[in-house]
């Protein structure tokens, strides 16, 4: 693995860094929204990319400002220009970092979520988050969205072969954690997404050994069904500086004495793992997965739109069932406690009980 994006976490940090920059060379309000949202999450990216953002912000105002008074046509997505007209009412000076807080321990009993204000992820379009989804198998749709479009390509700030397979790392343009990236391996093959033997195999063993070089670094992994809006096989890469609180000691998956709101099922074999999870493919029954050095935790979960979703969530995928969550006002941002939060993730557990 001689290559110098995986070196270090520095190394990997400069080159996402620069290829941020290099992507506002683009007059495209897709990739603009991209490199904002990435800056707002992270305040080293803001730092490094906020001089050509600004720039960049104020040449597309003044364009688009133009056009609408003219009464031309947008060529742009219906959904970048919702955004970015948002934006342009909002003004880019008012865009807040992301804020993180832990619920306090206010039931004494040892359990803690992580919380996240992420402003500009509100206004995201819902794609799908509120469709719901019977089937955790739908057939790989060409006509669909895809990672194979060429307006995505200039997106993707790393291409090469990695332990045998041709991989494309894109950004993903509303991050929720750290580095957050999106992975997809032999994308040219349109593989939907539907996780096989030989894809979680090569997952976990690169997670693996990509984290001597990279401490943190995980992978993870939505069904459909599990709030996966892109039916083209793809992996979440992030770079956690502190665990996520699924790993905590408390749980009993873990060892602990506390039961997780959801089932979970922890796996240091890559085969037992997969003999699980080809239970849940023949039960048709969504899950999130989480690929850590050497461990991989897995959380079967309630079909997306058979439950009652968080007025204050756009919904539940990996990063929720792990316990982190997302939130867009900061009044609930300072309010949600540990009780609420455990009571919306409960609401995902399965009825049977043996699984």
């Amino acid at each position: 693995m001689n290559n110098e994006l995986f070196a270090s976490k520095e190394q990997f940090r400069h080159i996402f860094e620069q290829a941020l920059v290099r992507l506002l060379e683009h007059d495209d309000l897709g990739v603009f929204i991209l490199v904002l949202a990435n800056a707002s999450f992270d305040q080293h990216v803001h730092d490094y990319t906020h001089e050509a953002l600004l720039k960049k912000y104020q040449q597309l105002a003044k364009k688009y400002r133009l056009l609408l008074q003219e009464g031309q046509l947008l060529s742009e997505p219906e959904d970048d220009i919702l955004v970015f007209l948002k934006l342009m009412a909002m003004g880019i000076n008012s865009i807040q970092q992301t804020e993180f807080r832990h619920t306090a321990d206010d039931q004494n009993d040892g359990i803690s979520w992580e919380l996240q204000f992420n402003p500009i992820r509100s206004l995201r379009p819902a794609r799908m988050s509120k469709t719901i989804v019977k089937d955790i198998y739908i057939d790989f749709n060409p006509d669909g969205f895809h990672f194979n479009k060429p307006f995505l390509q200039k997106e993707s700030y790393w291409n090469g072969m990695l332990n045998g397979k041709h991989l494309a790392i894109f950004y993903n343009k509303f991050p929720f954690a750290r580095f957050h990236s999106l992975l997809v391996p032999n994308k040219e093959d349109c593989l939907p997404q539907y996780l096989t033997y030989e894809y979680h195999k090569y997952i976990w063993q690169i997670t693996e050994q990509l984290s001597h070089n990279l401490p943190g670094i995980g992978m993870a992994y939505n069904s459909y069904g599990a709030f996966s809006s892109i039916n083209h096989l793809h992996f979440h890469l992030f770079i956690k500086d502190h665990p996520l609180p699924v790993s905590y000691p408390i749980w009993q998956h873990n060892g602990g004495p506390q039961a997780y709101p959801i089932h979970c099922k922890t796996f240091q074999s890559i085969k037992n793992a997969w003999q699980f999870i080809s239970q849940l493919h023949e039960q048709n029954i969504s899950y999130n997965l989480i690929y850590l050095a050497n461990r991989l935790y897995c959380l079967p979960r309630r079909h997306q739109g058979t439950y009652p979703d968080a007025t204050w969530s756009s919904g539940f995928a990996w990063y929720e069932t792990c316990g982190g969550f997302t939130t867009f006002n900061h009044s609930q941002f300072m309010d949600l406690n540990n009780k609420q939060l455990t009571k919306e993730l409960s609401l995902l557990k399965l009825d049977i009980e043996d699984i």
